[in-house]
């Protein structure tokens, strides 16, 4: 084999993009990059607002909840929530001299911040209290009910829609059943 063979492989080989082995090469730090700005994307779409900045401030506003709570806890209230024909009803009970108009309801979604729903109730007499209720999508939300002047809470766990009553109370009381 001379000169000649060596000459006429050369012509009939194929140029490198026709090879299967420099794209399989290529195509590992490709996948990476695509990974990569994938990546960024779902984190700059879905941003988490789970994430407290200033620590000692919901340290201090954990210390006024508890307060809340303590005042429903000496008032014994207790709220059952549930929908009627596209209405929220609630009940209040509890030793109150009178009830407060009007009670405000906070829907909060565990994870998602933007889904949060805040409801304003209006007192329809007897410790009744009615508001329209939001299209909510499906699944599990924390309740947090409140007079107007946020001197006392009731909390606890709804899963829309809303089927079944609920019964909100103060947290204590909630951990108990």
């Amino acid at each position: 084999m001379g000169h000649d063979a060596i000459m006429n492989n050369a012509m009939h080989s194929k140029p490198w993009y026709r090879e299967p082995w420099p794209w399989f090469l290529i195509s590992l730090p490709a996948t990476a990059v695509i990974a990569g700005l994938t990546t960024v994307w779902i984190a700059a779409k879905s941003a988490d607002g789970l994430v407290v900045g200033d620590y000692y401030k919901a340290g201090l506003a954990i210390n006024q909840t508890l307060a809340r709570d303590d005042a429903a806890r000496e008032l014994a209230l207790k709220a059952t929530l549930q929908s009627e024909e596209g209405f929220l009803a609630l009940t209040l009970t509890g030793h109150l001299q009178e009830y407060p108009d009007p009670l405000v309801l906070t829907l909060a979604h565990p994870t998602r911040q933007g889904e949060d729903q805040t409801l304003t109730l209006r007192h329809a007499g007897d410790g009744r209290y009615r508001a329209t209720l939001p299209a909510l999508p499906d699944g599990k939300w924390q309740a947090q009910l409140t007079n107007s002047a946020a001197t006392w809470r009731l909390s606890g766990v709804v899963h829309s829609p809303f089927s079944e009553a609920v019964t909100l109370t103060t947290d204590a009381d909630s951990s108990a059943q």
